[in-house]
């Protein structure tokens, strides 16, 4: 599992914000050809974004790129000239705008070409899909579905809520009027359901308050409830607030690692299915539980504090 609790957003067509964002504790960067790249600049960006990933230093992060919508008629270059120019030194390419499976199909196949062309490992290079519309959010099933390197869904809140006529300008927020439940509920645990029936991860959009950092924060923890694995940062204030909402207490680590670390030793040890852990009992619906907590917490790079004593 990549972790992607931070999603920091760079356009391409700005050198200094991708030297800066090499700098930047998030888990993923993705460089942008999209919204964020005026059409003029979009060629230079090009550019910008394979000599950014050639030569900097991406260590310790995702390495992404947002090519533009493939009804422009400049996605299939973006793929072409990113892929050709820097495909071993990427991890994903991020497709915006997906409505159907056969654009993520497009995507794969024009990626396995490149690949077989440059001599690259076929395959190695994932995608991410971003659903931004009704269309795209009724056919996420069979999106979630469509390739093997498919491995997030991400959510795009400021074009769906456009698609919807959902009534507001602020993003991610509550639309005026809509004073019971969540307006978002449905919309996040339909792509959160899509993604886990085809173990992928899914990542909240942005924030675009980005001075209100609380308010980013009460944001991301409706995601993270939920169970989703991060969110875009569109500002290097946001990346903490993601990478802290998005990762397990240290308390809830060290409980997880202690469940898993039980349940291991009465199972095989003592050959028992069910067991008290103190006064907690666990079973294989535990273990389950606890892997979830634990995977997050190991990508993000935590370490327990607690240790397991047999009949303690």
């Amino acid at each position: 599992m990549r972790s992607r609790r931070s999603c920091l957003a760079v356009p391409g067509s700005n050198p200094r914000f991708l030297e800066k964002a090499q700098t930047l504790p998030a888990d993923e960067v993705f460089l942008d050809l999209e919204d964020s790249v005026a059409p003029l600049a979009k060629e230079e960006a090009r550019k910008n974004i394979v000599s950014a990933l050639r030569e900097g230093d991406w260590s310790g992060k995702v390495r992404v790129v947002r090519v533009n919508d493939l009804t422009t008629q400049w996605t299939y270059r973006d793929v072409i000239e990113v892929v050709e120019g820097a495909g071993e030194f990427l991890d994903c390419v991020m497709l915006p705008k997906v409505q159907d499976p056969t654009q993520v199909i497009w995507l794969d196949t024009l990626l396995t070409q490149i690949e077989r062309t440059m001599g690259f490992e076929v395959g190695r290079i994932g995608i991410e899909a971003q659903i931004e519309n009704a269309r795209g959010l009724v056919n996420a099933d069979a999106i979630a579905g469509s390739s093997p390197r498919l491995e997030t869904l991400v959510f795009g809140p400021a074009d769906f809520m456009a698609s919807i006529n959902m009534r507001t300008l602020v993003v991610g927020e509550q639309p005026p009027g809509y004073t019971e439940g969540d307006a978002y509920h449905y919309i996040l645990m339909r792509l959160l359901m899509a993604a886990r029936t085809h173990d992928l991860q899914v990542i909240d959009g942005p924030y675009l308050q980005i001075k209100d950092v609380e308010g980013y924060r009460r944001v991301a923890r409706r995601a993270a409830a939920l169970g989703f694995d991060g969110k875009w940062v569109l500002h290097p204030s946001q990346v903490e607030a993601a990478n802290e909402v998005f990762s397990p207490s240290q308390e809830d680590f060290d409980h997880a690692e202690l469940i898993l670390e039980a349940y291991e030793y009465y199972t095989t040890v003592e050959r028992r299915g069910a067991v008290m852990l103190g006064d907690e009992m666990i079973d294989e619906a535990s273990r389950k539980m606890a892997l979830v907590v634990s995977a997050k917490g190991r990508a993000a790079g935590m370490t327990r504090t607690t240790t397991f004593t047999p009949g303690a």
